[in-house]
Order: structure tokens, then C-alpha cells, then sequence
């Protein structure tokens, strides 16, 4: 267990060094901690990308989800950083996922306003039409939120 609380550890602090050596001793790069984070995911919400681009040419899960379903490109979406979205997206992210309830990295784009992801998520194929398990689409959610240029974005087209 310390073995993999120091791999969650290098992974939120990017530590690159200790990365490469856990890598190296075969770690288990998709192990989930109590609230199901994997290393991948741990390294994209703190904005390490040099960490998740490691992680991922090491062979970690880029779809892997906690315990409520997220994903790391439904949390990098969430927090608003483009260059990540893209590295996930880029080695094979399903920009689809939904998770426990419904909610997709669209949908996560447009509620909190981080509408240069949300561009990404579109021309990458992101599906528009997908609801929460309330029934509400993202043009919904952004509309929620006064989001307008959300809305001009997912109305393109």
C-alpha cells in the first residue's frame, strides 16, 4: 500500500523521477485509491501533463473512472485545461463517457464555462445529443448557466 500511496503521490505532484522508477518496477499504473483515482487521473486534475503523458506511454487506462464515474477528460474538462483534453483525446479518450449521472466532459465544459475545451470537445466529434439522467442535454446546462457562448458554439454547425 505505501508502494502505491507514493505512485498516487508522484502522480499529483508530477514528480517524473519516481514515476519513471515505479514504472520501471512494473507499479500497477491503473490501481485506484478510495475514491477510485488512478495515477492517470490524479496527474490530469493537478495539470501535470508531463506526468499523464508518461503515464499514458506507460500503458494507463485514459478511460479509467473514480467511484462516481469520472474520467480524466471529464475532470480536466471541469477544470479547464485545454492542453490535457487534448493528450487524452489524442491517445484514445472516448469523449462520450457518461458518468454515474449521465454527465459527459461536454456537458462539464459547458456548465463551468470553459468554452475553449468545450470548442475541442466539438471538433473532436463530442456527442450534443446525450442527456443526464434527468433528461437534460448540454445545450440545457449551458443555457442554465447564461453560458451564451457555449450555446453559439453548440449551435454551429
Amino acid at each position: 500500500m505505501e508502494k502505491l500511496s507514493r505512485l498516487i503521490g508522484a502522480a499529483r505532484s508530477g514528480d517524473l523521477d519516481i514515476l519513471r522508477e515505479m514504472i520501471a518496477d512494473g507499479a500497477d499504473l491503473d490501481w485506484k485509491d478510495e475514491k477510485g483515482y488512478t495515477p492517470l487521473i490524479i496527474s490530469c486534475y493537478n495539470n501535470k501533463i508531463e506526468a499523464a503523458a508518461l503515464l499514458i506511454k506507460a500503458g494507463a487506462n485514459v478511460d479509467a473512472c473514480d467511484i462516481g464515474g469520472n474520467t480524466a477528460l471529464m475532470g480536466v474538462s471541469f477544470k479547464g485545461y485545454p492542453h490535457i483534453v487534448n493528450l487524452l483525446i489524442d491517445h484514445g479518450a472516448n469523449v462520450d463517457l457518461q458518468h454515474g449521472n449521465g454527465g459527459t466532459a461536454l456537458m462539464f465544459a459547458a456548465m463551468f464555462g470553459r468554452n475553449d475545451v468545450l470548442k475541442i470537445l466539438i471538433d473532436k466529434g463530442a456527442d450534443k445529443s446525450l442527456v443526464d439522467v434527468r433528461g437534460l442535454s448540454v445545450f440545457d446546462l449551458a443555457a442554465q448557466q447564461g453560458n451564451e457562448e457555449a450555446l453559439s458554439l453548440l449551435y454551429k454547425d
